[in-house]
């Protein structure tokens, strides 16, 4: 599976604010490593049900991360790079991770050893039409009760699984997700004492 990361902390970067709310109120930040039970509410798990169990999985007592943000598509516009996966179709997601301990929410170095590990432990794994792309950002942290957020980090978990067609661009991703999520509950149990303690 290819995978790669990189960092995008420049001022017109994309950054993300936490909690967050749709103009509207829906869709929003809801906190699913302290209210599992409001999973039910993210629309895209409820349409997705594999997605569904990796966000589940992501934010279990287990990991290390907790998820944010996602949202899924299908597509038939593939990059020049995207073509040499084979087939025309993509089915893509993106997840946005943070650290549940807090104190590494504002370490850039826990953010880059996360990516490189899981990155490094993807490429090993049998090779699929699939993609990884991880991406290191600024996120606002905003304080309860105040109007003042501290600045820290997230990961944008990026994934594609390719076909040639829709159908079977979805049983790539599938896969992909299931690997993905295996790796980082690895990464987890290999990396819980040291961000933790």
């Amino acid at each position: 599976m290819q995978a790669d990361f990189e960092v995008e902390l420049g001022d017109s970067d994309e950054a993300l604010e936490l909690p967050w709310t749709a103009p509207g109120g829906e869709p929003r930040y809801y906190n699913l490593k302290r209210q599992p039970e409001l999973l039910l509410n993210v629309q895209e798990a409820f349409d997705n049900e594999e997605l569904g169990q990796f966000l589940a999985a992501i934010n279990s007592a287990q990991s290390l991360l907790e998820t944010c943000k996602c949202d899924t598509w299908t597509s038939n516009e593939l990059s020049e790079e995207e073509q040499s996966f084979g087939g025309g179709w993509k089915f893509g997601s993106y997840v946005d991770l943070i650290f549940s301990a807090e104190e590494n929410r504002y370490l850039l170095a826990a953010h880059e050893q996360l990516a490189r590990s899981l990155c490094k432990l993807l490429q090993r794994v049998p090779e699929i039409s699939a993609a990884v792309e991880l991406v290191i950002r600024h996120c606002h942290f905003h304080i309860p009760g105040s109007e003042d957020s501290r600045l820290g980090f997230y990961l944008t978990f990026y994934l594609s699984g390719y076909g040639s067609d829709a159908t079977e661009a979805r049983a790539r991703w599938n896969v992909g997700l299931k690997l993905v999520e295996n790796a980082l509950l690895q990464l987890s149990v290999r990396q819980k004492p040291l961000v933790s303690g």
